[in-house]
């Protein structure tokens, strides 16, 4: 190490959490949303509404109050989930990291901030890769610590390659700054002279993202179960849900337990987790609300103010899982059956949102969603609308999972459907927080019913309107459908639950 006097731990991360399925992830995707290098994410870090994940804040701000620390910048990216990452620009990003990383030698530490689900065209473990590269240029025995979503699929190469790996405990995810905060501390244990031991075991099990909430259900259970098992021998224990739709052999529930220089000790906590999680594997299997069924109590609340409003998930079409955010199904639907009193959000159609704009607040036009097909999904729907609002997609999010980070949407507009009012956005983000609907003057209180392009994140944007009981999660088709057989899986380890519906498995 280079000395006491002031720790130098570099910061990097590249997130992205792909679907194979969505078309690819570009370079234009991170310039529209987080791709900071060197002094410009120390800039970030200093803002009031910073735009840099919410765990590198939290490391940063226990290095700041608890050790002296110099923070080497590297590069961070951070983009909406989609497609597979374009390979060029992946190869790009990942050599002007190592670039600046070897710039930056000698270091005390890396603090290395990915999502964990990322594949590119080419690559199926970029986030192993990555690790592995950090690893390499800085040795064996500097300090390499991450933080992941709890939809990585982690790989061996991953865990190999680190110290120490903590994963989201919440979803909907809200504890990305604790979980920052958490992995500065293991590192600062490691300062100290702790040295880390992980055990990590991977299931075969690939639960439904709708079947992965934290709140209540068996993955609510299992966490819950391992934090139990937590004692001062045991610094950490992460359960990756992991992220079906990234179909890479790394796939499948992963147990990953760090213990204090006990490796037996980690061995035997992943052990007990592995088997209770097994034990449960049955009740991965999700439950959904039909189309028609959705649309007939959208219908009924708007006729009847005495019962409780509600709130629809288009589950199958989630930009936070790769979705397009433009299926017409849920809104075609209730369109055709003359509901009233609905917020539909957030659209995603630049094209709509540009002409919408050109014409100006006021204008009555015919609305043509997807003029572009992008997607066997993602069909045309023709309709007659009226323009009340129009925005520039700046904001800063209000509660939940985007809460206190800037946001930009692109050109915004609500378009006024015959008693349904639609938000429809330029850059592709999933409605996970009611700032979204909010900005454009709607009052989300006085909706009957509001559909929102999300799968899990809007309950906790959402919650102060609607209790888990006024939540509705839609079947229908899509990029993200919870039905896993509608997939035409090529990589998984087969056989895999609940793709497939028997699988026999042991503890090893």
């Amino acid at each position: 190490m280079t000395g006491t006097t002031s720790r130098r731990v570099a910061i990097l991360g590249l997130m992205l959490e792909s679907n194979r399925f969505a078309p690819v992830t570009t370079e234009e995707d991170y310039l529209n949303r987080v791709y900071l290098a060197g002094d410009e994410i120390l800039a970030d870090l200093g803002s009031s509404d910073p735009k840099l994940p919410a765990e590198i804040r939290g490391f940063s701000s226990t290095m700041n109050s608890r050790c002296d620390w110099t923070p080497v910048p590297i590069l961070v990216g951070l983009v909406e989930a989609g497609g597979p990452l374009d390979h060029d620009f992946y190869q790009a990003t990942r050599d002007e990291m190592k670039r600046r990383l070897e710039a930056a030698m000698p270091l005390d530490a890396v603090y290395i901030a990915n999502h964990g689900a990322m594949i590119t065209t080419e690559e199926n473990d970029p986030d192993g890769e990555i690790f592995a590269m950090v690893r390499a240029i800085v040795g064996a025995e500097v300090p390499v610590v991450a933080t992941l979503d709890l939809h990585g699929n982690v790989s061996e190469r991953m865990v190999e390659a680190t110290d120490a790996i903590v994963a989201y405990r919440t979803n909907p995810h809200v504890d990305m700054r604790d979980r920052g905060m958490e992995a500065a501390g293991i590192l600062l244990e490691m300062f100290a002279g702790m040295r880390p031991e992980m055990a990590f075991i991977r299931l075969p099990l690939t639960p439904p993202t709708v079947t992965l909430l934290t709140e209540s259900g068996p993955y609510a259970d299992i966490i819950d179960y391992g934090q139990a098992l937590i004692t001062e021998a045991i610094a950490n224990v992460s359960i990756f849900g992991g992220f079906a739709f990234g179909d890479t052999p790394k796939n499948g529930m992963a147990i990953l337990v760090t213990a204090r220089d006990d490796a037996e000790a980690a061995r035997a906590v992943a052990r007990r987790i592995a088997r209770k999680a097994w034990d449960d594997h049955e009740r991965y299997v999700p439950h959904l609300t039909s189309l028609e069924e959705a649309v007939a109590r959208v219908v009924e609340v708007g006729e009847q103010p005495q019962l409780p409003a509600l709130i629809l998930a288009d589950v199958a079409d989630n930009p936070g899982g790769g979705g397009r955010g433009n299926t017409m199904w849920i809104l075609e639907a209730l369109h055709q059956a003359g509901a009233t009193g609905v917020v539909v959000g957030v659209i995603h159609d630049p094209e709509l949102a540009r002409e919408a704009h050109d014409l100006g607040e006021g204008a009555a036009f015919s609305a043509v969603f997807n003029r572009t097909e992008p997607d066997d999904f993602s069909r045309r729907f023709e309709v007659p609308a009226r323009v009340t609002c129009l925005k520039d997609g700046d904001c800063v999010g209000r509660r939940g999972f985007y809460a206190g980070r800037r946001m930009n949407l692109g050109l915004t507009v609500l378009l006024e459907l015959r008693g349904i009012q639609v938000v429809v956005i330029s850059i592709r983000t999933q409605c996970a927080d009611p700032v979204f609907l909010e900005m454009m003057g709607l009052d989300i209180s006085k909706a009957r019913a509001v559909v929102v392009k999300s799968r899990g994140h809007f309950r906790a944007g959402f919650d102060e309107f609607f209790a888990p009981d006024q939540v509705v999660e839609v079947d229908t088709p899509g990029l993200t459908s919870p039905i896993l057989t509608r997939f035409d899986f090529r990589y998984l380890p087969r056989p895999v639950f609940p793709v497939d519906t028997q699988v026999d498995w042991k503890l090893p």
